[in-house]
């Protein structure tokens, strides 16, 4: 299992970054960090031999209601994992979005739109990652997205704390109890109904025992997504995560010797 961080938009969070992570996540994209503005040398440097993960642009949805769009957003995000290809990244997270989430007649273009932006990933050698954000207005349902990503074979970056702010903990279990066997990238952090989230784990209500259960074995990457630049506090909400992932696999070991 790899453990990183995501750092957002800024290449000075690479550099500040502890160097035990495994790999660094960037956000790149126009509104963010366009890939033509980054100085390769610089990147490669920052990185200090950490492996490179992307997160393509967060407000980017993947359908519309236009097919001219859709073919835009396509050769878009077929150009920026291009680029991350061409310098070695990864994975590529992708949110999971539609124009209008509650419109079922996009769920076909969602899926098929998705299988196009995987199979640019994998000539790029990118392994590209659809992430849970059904909590928010254009994010497409936790059942939806296991669904579509099902269907074409895609790997799903699974936001713990986005899905329990969309079902909650029961939501979680749900969903890795379908789909958990295409779960190749975590995004951890904790949350509160109320609506606080991002903030370390440990600190809200989300059972991380789930994780325990439902990944045991888990060998994919883990992302600490918490939003402090206090790098203990960072290093602590990994550790804490890796620990019930571990204990996961220890539990499934033992009963399986027994």
């Amino acid at each position: 299992m790899d453990l990183g961080l995501t750092v957002g938009d800024e290449l000075e969070r690479i550099d500040a970054a502890d160097p035990r992570y495994d790999f660094l996540e960037l956000s790149i994209g126009d509104g963010f960090l366009p890939p033509e503005s980054i100085d390769r040398d610089r990147l490669e440097t920052a990185l200090d031999g950490r492996e490179l993960y992307v997160h393509l642009p967060f407000d980017q949805p993947v359908v519309t209601h236009v097919p001219e769009l859709n073919e835009a957003i396509l050769e878009y995000q077929t150009r920026l994992l291009s680029w991350a290809g061409d310098v070695g990244a990864r994975k590529a997270v992708l949110h999971g979005t539609t124009a209008d989430r509650d419109d079922v007649d996009l769920r076909d273009g969602f899926t098929e739109q998705l299988a196009g932006i995987v199979t640019a990933g994998d000539r790029t050698g990118v392994e590209v990652v659809v992430e849970n954000v059904g909590h928010q207005h254009h994010g497409v349902q936790l059942s939806v997205l296991g669904e579509a990503a099902r269907e074409v074979g895609a790997s799903v970056c699974f936001d713990v704390g986005h899905a329990y702010m969309e079902a909650g903990n029961d939501g979680i279990e749900r969903f890795l109890r379908s789909h958990g066997d295409r779960v190749t990238h975590l995004h951890v952090h904790d949350a509160r109904r109320r609506g606080d989230t991002h903030i370390p784990v440990g600190a809200g209500e989300i059972d991380y025992e789930i994780l325990s259960d439902q990944l045991a074995g888990f060998d994919g990457s883990v992302a600490v997504e918490v939003f402090t630049d206090d790098a203990a506090l960072l290093w602590d909400s990994g550790r804490r995560v890796r620990e019930r992932l571990t204990l996961g696999s220890t539990t499934t070991d033992e009963k399986g010797s027994s």
